[in-house]
């Protein structure tokens, strides 16, 4: 299957058109339309309709296999270029807004760093294509167990911090003044669906074993400040890294004593590191940070 004739079907799958297709590849409405018919050829099936332009059942399941093996191959180009090419003066980290604790940021050089705060579910991919030297993700775990990542590509994982973590309440809560809290007890109540910022809402179903944990509000940004005021402000609770959650403005953390998790933060490489990217991982893996 010829990658080049995939990506053109993805494009137009994606965009639902051919001439729209046409116009973000750089190529002619014709050649698109021959990319397609050529794929379709080599695989013996329809892949999409044409008025209008969408997939087949055959298209849709072929979409299922293409991102994982286009991912793979722009990691593998990604890889093979960083091994023939100079090491660079400057690099690029991809991290989660709480994974940015005071272990990892203090790690960071003084310069030449570029950091991007992205969605945990991007930075796998990020680092295997390129666009981030190094990656920081994080979530829940049971103590000392791994993360589970999306296999995306051949990464390294290495853990560099492991922290509890506290339910973020507003300061007249019926429960702020708790010892501690067991997440059976807070499946019915308001929750703020806030995936950039706090832990993820699945993830805490999964820890829990349950179906509720029912989002009052969902907040899209990475502003952990933001996270807080809505906290503050009654429209939902959140779980975040103790540390994190100590420092939230308006708000009481409480920890959470069942069940036993942790918050685990994780270093993401693809291939040998150089320069600056071999530097920063090495400073954070020297000591990781346990609490």
């Amino acid at each position: 299957m010829d990658p080049h004739l995939l990506r053109t079907y993805v494009t137009v799958a994606r965009l639902a058109s051919f001439s729209e297709a046409a116009r973000e590849l750089g190529y002619t409405q014709s050649a698109v339309s021959q990319h397609i018919a050529a794929l379709e050829q080599d695989l013996g099936a329809a892949l999409l309709t044409r008025r209008p332009v969408a997939p087949t059942p055959a298209g849709a399941r072929l979409l299922e296999h293409a991102d994982p093996l286009l991912l793979r191959l722009d990691a593998a180009r990604a890889e093979i270029v960083r091994m023939a090419a100079a090491p660079e003066q400057g690099l690029t980290l991809a991290a989660t807004p709480t994974a940015l604790t005071r272990h990892t940021v203090r790690a960071l050089p003084l310069a030449g760093v570029t950091l991007s705060v992205l969605p945990r579910e991007e930075i796998p991919a990020a680092v295997a294509t390129g666009t981030a030297d190094l990656g920081l993700v994080d979530g829940l775990a049971a103590p000392n167990d791994p993360l589970r990542l999306p296999d995306v590509a051949p990464l390294t994982a290495r853990g560099i911090a492991q922290e509890p973590v506290a339910v973020l309440l507003p300061e007249g809560h019926p429960l702020a003044r708790r010892a501690g809290l067991r997440l059976v007890d807070l499946v019915d109540a308001r929750w703020l669906d806030a995936p950039g910022t706090g832990l993820p809402l699945a993830r805490l179903r999964t820890a829990c074993g349950t179906a509720g944990f029912r989002p009052a509000l969902r907040y899209d940004g990475t502003d952990l400040r933001t996270l807080a005021a809505l906290v503050a402000a009654g429209h939902g609770l959140a779980l975040l890294p103790r540390p994190v959650a100590d420092e939230a403005p308006g708000t009481v953390a409480v920890p959470l004593t069942a069940p036993r998790v942790v918050h685990r933060t994780e270093l993401l490489q693809a291939g040998a590191l150089r320069g600056p990217a071999a530097a920063l991982a090495t400073q954070l893996t020297a000591q990781p940070a346990h609490h």
